[in-house]
């Protein structure tokens, strides 16, 4: 239940707030090599939580 009264919390201006105030601080040049590195970041993310079941995977290859 909390989950959604987090998900609540964020309309269309305060996302556009936060987003202003990105831009004052890191400035427009900076922001896309925020953005690559957090790309980067989730690609790993998502990489290292599937390797468990390519694990599986070749445990199971291995057994039959």
């Amino acid at each position: 239940m909390e989950i959604n009264m987090i998900a609540g919390w964020f309309g269309g201006q305060e996302i556009l707030i936060i987003l202003i105030i990105v831009l004052i601080f890191f400035g427009g040049r900076k922001i896309p090599e925020l953005m690559k590195g957090l790309g980067k970041g989730i690609k790993e993310f998502k990489n290292a939580s599937n390797e468990p079941d390519n694990d599986k995977e070749v445990e199971q290859g291995e057994k039959k």
